[in-house]
């Protein structure tokens, strides 16, 4: 997520939509937290509240209709020390361009599995 693009994304989903049409999103999910830095939504680690979603769902003019818990994974802290991409299938082991820590463990990480995601099902009016 790239601060301030979630609200311009929604409404250019509702924009693409037919009346009726839907919308499916599958995002890693936060647990509930503040997500504001200095007034801006926040997604550093890669995991977003469906809060968040709806909200900016909400406000481009989509209904949540339904969600579903197929992708989610109740092993994953999500405190991890490169966000959600310590989690395979990217399975990051070291900071862009950096070295990978001393004591870094990728084992732990790949028996996570990966990330706990939400999956939302959003419809336009119609």
């Amino acid at each position: 997520w790239q601060p301030n693009m979630l609200d311009k994304a929604m409404t250019d989903f509702a924009a693409a939509l037919k009346p009726g049409g839907v919308l499916g999103v599958e995002e890693h999910r936060a647990d509930p937290r503040p997500e504001t830095v200095e007034g801006t939504r926040s997604a550093t680690d890669g995991y977003v509240s469906e809060a968040t979603i709806v909200a900016a769902a909400k406000k481009a003019g989509l209904v949540l209709e339904a969600k579903s818990e197929i992708n989610a994974n109740p092993k994953d802290t999500k405190d991890h020390p490169f966000g959600v991409w310590t989690l395979p299938p990217n399975s990051t082991s070291a900071p862009r361009g950096g070295q990978t820590p001393a004591g870094f463990d990728a084992a732990k990480y790949k028996a996570i599995g990966e990330s706990d995601r939400h999956t939302l099902r959003f419809r336009k009016p119609a």
